[in-house]
């Protein structure tokens, strides 16, 4: 049977959820679409990924707008991709922030991301006509900021690689939450095309450390006490493993990409098959665990042409 290209016949409309996960910090989901995350400081309030437009950004501000009256000051991208970031004019912040190497990657392939993510995915491109244009941020670290919103602390992290190779968590200690953008997903494919296996679970663990109280994920629905939160962080960490172990098995041997990918399904299959946009990553992701397994750093740079193509090679 041959599926649909990526996620064109996912047109329903989600229902949208807005969780307080701490006292003045919310998780904005909605079904397993890309989440954004709320902190509300003494003054002001810092936004958690931007949504994919404008339009979609405006969601996040009605919730915004039903708890506070305190201005949107501070945006933090967790990294670089175009559903993560194009929203990101809707907000009027006076201050947007990325690590460097999320910054560099969107020089380096944030054209090129944005019109792949388009084609792949055309309900998260809602109102796509007032994108102004690639997203740049106005301030960048390297391995750790703070950002005092009054007198709250808020730590803006690299933890290391593992979605990407510039993925950022904020942390709000007074609370013990973190928002780990696509880094941690709950009942939702990991999305690894731009990924790097072997540094993932490590960068998982770093997470683990903090012991959060709650997490809001990239994916899914927000994870609140000590259980949920190991439970999701275990649950990724099988995702990430278990995809890339299946694969270099194969690569090893000097198999084939289709050989990786019939290795892949019939491991995966019945573990993850009912994950949020599991048929929709799965190709990607066992292109790239090929690629690392063979010792290829970088992820190779997606485009709309290379999508389809590898698309009709795996998932036709």
């Amino acid at each position: 049977m041959t599926l649909s290209f990526a996620s064109h016949d996912d047109t329903d409309q989600k229902t949208i959820s807005f969780t307080e996960i701490g006292t003045g910090l919310y998780a904005f989901t909605a079904e397993g679409d890309p989440n954004s995350g709320v902190i509300i400081g003494d003054d002001a309030v810092m936004i958690v990924e931007a949504q994919a437009t404008p339009q979609l950004a405006q969601k996040v501000i009605q919730n915004v707008r039903q708890v506070t009256d305190k201005p949107i000051t501070h945006l933090v991208l967790t990294h670089y991709h175009a559903v993560r970031v194009l929203g990101a004019s809707a907000y009027q912040a006076k201050q947007i922030i990325m690590s460097d190497v999320a910054r560099s990657m969107v020089i380096e392939r944030g054209q090129e991301d944005w019109e792949s993510e388009f084609q792949r995915f055309p309900r998260l491109f809602e109102g796509h006509e007032s994108i102004p244009g690639l997203t740049y941020p106005t301030t960048t670290f390297r391995n750790r900021m703070t950002v005092y919103l009054g007198k709250r602390k808020i730590d803006i992290m690299h933890l290391g690689r593992a979605h990407t190779a510039g993925d950022a968590v904020v942390y709000v200690p007074d609370q013990n939450v973190m928002f780990t953008g696509d880094i941690v997903e709950f009942q939702s494919a990991c999305y690894c095309g731009d990924g790097h296996f072997n540094d993932w679970t490590h960068t998982l663990e770093a997470i683990n450390q903090f012991n959060p109280e709650a997490i809001a994920p990239g994916r899914g629905d927000a994870l609140v006490g000590s259980e949920a939160v190991s439970n999701a962080i275990t649950n990724t960490r099988s995702f990430v493993t278990t995809t890339f172990q299946s694969v270099a098995q194969v690569a090893a041997r000097g198999g084939t990409l289709k050989d990786a990918w019939d290795a892949c399904r019939n491991i995966c299959d019945p573990k993850f098959k009912d994950y949020a946009i599991y048929e929709h990553c799965l190709p990607f992701n066992v292109a790239r665990a090929f690629d690392e397994a063979r010792g290829i750093d970088t992820p190779k740079i997606w485009t709309a042409q290379r999508d389809m193509e590898m698309w009709t090679d795996l998932q036709g």
